[in-house]
């Protein structure tokens, strides 16, 4: 049943569905004949009994719309520690929908996080997903966490998958935690796809693309990337520095096939939308790290988009000449709070003035897998020049204010993810203002 009220009294549908063992006993329905930006309230009901009540939210059509908020979040780890996070986000009643950028579960055993004594609660299966049951199992243990029922019951979601879906450092080919021992690639990929499109709320267009785009009336469209399985090719192995040069003839070409990068481009460029906002996995601006006594460039993070430079000068040169305005990136996958000037490392940005900035980026924390802590990523940010602000020693998520006049984002921070802590903070609050590209800090979050 879908109604107007939480009593459902103004019902506005129903209907009955079967499932099974053949999709895991889960369901999906998609509603019709819905009026765009109101609130709607949903349950189910199963020989008698209901389910808890949930909450969804449409987007809205033209110009009904002068402000929207999401929450974006990443990284939620069931055996790192709990979805605190989660809660948090649930409780909040602003929300248009959440952003999840992927890494909405982790692949690993039990033996994995005891051997770095990081398991805070045990996963089931407790070996390493490999089989659609293993992934399945997974699913339905992560969604039987209180905090996360909760996320979902009170907001939409709006889901990408990172690497962790499958397996660590993904592409289309393989990955880095995948052995032959474990069976073919693509049967692995298969078992993951099939229960991710069963137990997220995803519509499969038939081939079971993530990238996809949604429109926020006249005010936004979010664009959402596969920069992770549709057609990545295998990451440069930069050793265990994570060091590598930029120019290196090895470095690989396409972090997405050309079909979804025209995609990209079309999306762009034939938007009439105010604010264009880009949701993909991994950063597009470069880390660097400068040798103090040479003064030679190297970056850090091969599986980013600057590991991938034919993919990225592509798609900045694509910025700069044809001049879309008001495009800013949202990513996750390194599990720490970082604002970055969009840059073409070509010698045009002046990180005095910001001159030469193509769009802003701010890239979320996780919800409970570890960041980085102190390490090279410190002295990666801090040498980078259009890096603003980073934190790499907290869990948490950030919250995006969407306005006619800018885009600001506000990051929440927690003083721990085990299950006596959770308390959050705001610890920075970074905009972009219409018709810039440089990113400012300002004072707080928007009422």
């Amino acid at each position: 049943e879908m109604a107007l009220d939480q009593d459902f009294e103004d019902r506005t549908a129903a209907g009955s569905v079967t499932t099974g063992a053949s999709r895991d006993f889960t369901v999906k329905v998609d509603v019709h004949d819905l009026k765009w930006g109101r609130d709607y309230y949903y349950r189910f009901a199963l020989d008698g009994r209901w389910s808890p009540i949930g909450r969804t939210r449409l987007a809205p059509k033209g110009g009904e719309v002068s402000q929207l908020r999401f929450a974006v979040c990443v990284g939620s780890s069931y055996a790192r520690g709990y979805y605190h996070g989660s809660r948090h986000i649930a409780a909040r009643a602003d929300l248009d929908a959440v952003l999840h950028l992927g890494d909405y579960y982790y692949e690993y055993g039990n033996e994995y996080y005891e051997e770095r004594n990081g398991l805070v609660r045990p996963h089931e299966p407790p070996h390493e997903a490999v089989t659609l049951g293993d992934y399945r199992t997974r699913l339905s243990q992560a969604r039987r966490d209180p905090d996360l029922q909760e996320v979902h019951r009170q907001h939409p979601f709006i889901w990408i998958w990172d690497d962790h879906e499958t397996a660590n450092d993904s592409w289309v080919g393989g990955a880095e935690n995948h052995d032959p021992d474990e069976g073919p690639w693509e049967e692995r990929v298969a078992a993951a796809t099939q229960a991710l499109f069963e137990w997220m709320p995803i519509r499969d267009d038939g081939e079971q693309h993530i990238y996809r785009a949604f429109e926020y009336g006249e005010l936004a469209d979010l664009i959402m990337l596969d920069t992770r399985l549709e057609g990545r090719e295998e990451p440069f192995d930069a050793g265990p520095t994570g060091i590598f040069t930029p120019g290196d003839p090895a470095l690989p070409n396409r972090i997405m096939s050309a079909t979804q990068e025209g995609w990209l481009q079309t999306q762009i460029s034939n938007n009439t939308a105010r604010w264009k906002i880009i949701g993909n996995q991994v950063a597009v601006s470069n880390w660097q790290l400068v040798d103090p006594v040479s003064g030679k460039v190297d970056y850090f993070g091969a599986d980013q988009w600057h590991g991938y430079p034919g993919s990225r000068d592509r798609l900045l040169s694509f910025l700069r000449e044809s001049g879309p305005s008001n495009v800013v990136f949202v990513s996750g996958d390194r599990h720490i709070s970082i604002v970055m000037d969009v840059t073409i490392d070509d010698g045009s940005y002046d990180p005095e003035t910001q001159e030469g900035a193509l769009a802003a980026e701010f890239v979320t924390p996780a919800v409970s897998a570890p960041g980085t802590g102190p390490s090279v990523l410190d002295q990666v940010n801090s040498q980078t020049p259009n890096v603003r602000y980073w934190e790499s020693d907290h869990r948490g998520y950030m919250v995006i204010d969407v306005q006619a006049d800018k885009v600001q984002a506000d990051w929440y921070l927690l003083d721990g993810v085990e299950e006596n802590q959770g308390n959050e903070s705001l610890d920075a609050s970074w905009a972009v203002f219409d018709g810039e590209t440089q990113v400012v800090e300002v004072d707080a979050p928007e009422s």
